[in-house]
């Protein structure tokens, strides 16, 4: 069984290409903490390459940016090419299958501000700073508008 499932936060803006039959293809780099610290406590992370295709490719390119969160479930494919010297390569990534949005930038300082009272609760190894401006206001042209806001719901407002 070959099944991934990874949580972190984009290290950079994804990249979008589309192939020679038009078939959309995204790259990106997710910093994934790992669960323990080193041996001077600090936690690391790894650094992991992801591919996404089709519509999903062109929604991440859409609505993702460095520092967004997301949950990545895919496959490890491993695959090999000849460099411009003659050099074989060997390139490691997780194929995505789904990608789920978690979160924006802004979204994760406000959850670390609200951690910093928690003794063990550090920084994290990266850093990506606020998180830009929603590209429009019109929910019905942009569903991922309000993304990441709070949604308060009561039992008063339910049908049955």
């Amino acid at each position: 069984m070959n099944k991934v499932v990874l949580i972190g936060r984009l290290t950079r803006d994804p990249e979008l290409r589309y192939t020679g039959n038009n078939t959309a293809v995204a790259t990106f780099s997710l910093a994934v903490n790992r669960n323990f610290s080193n041996q001077q406590g600090e936690r690391e992370a790894d650094f992991i390459n992801i591919v996404v295709w089709r519509k999903q490719a062109e929604n991440v390119k859409n609505y993702l940016s460095q520092g967004s969160q997301v949950a990545v479930e895919g496959r490890i494919q491993t695959r090999t090419y000849d460099d411009n010297n003659g050099q074989r390569r060997y390139v490691t990534e997780v194929v995505a299958d789904n990608v789920e949005f978690l979160g924006s930038k802004n979204s994760s300082n406000n959850s670390n501000n609200m951690n910093a009272s928690n003794k063990e609760a550090g920084p994290t190894p990266y850093d990506f700073g606020d998180a830009p401006e929603p590209k429009g206001t019109d929910v019905d042209s942009n569903p991922f508008a309000d993304f990441g806001a709070n949604i308060e719901i009561s039992d008063d407002e339910l049908p049955f």
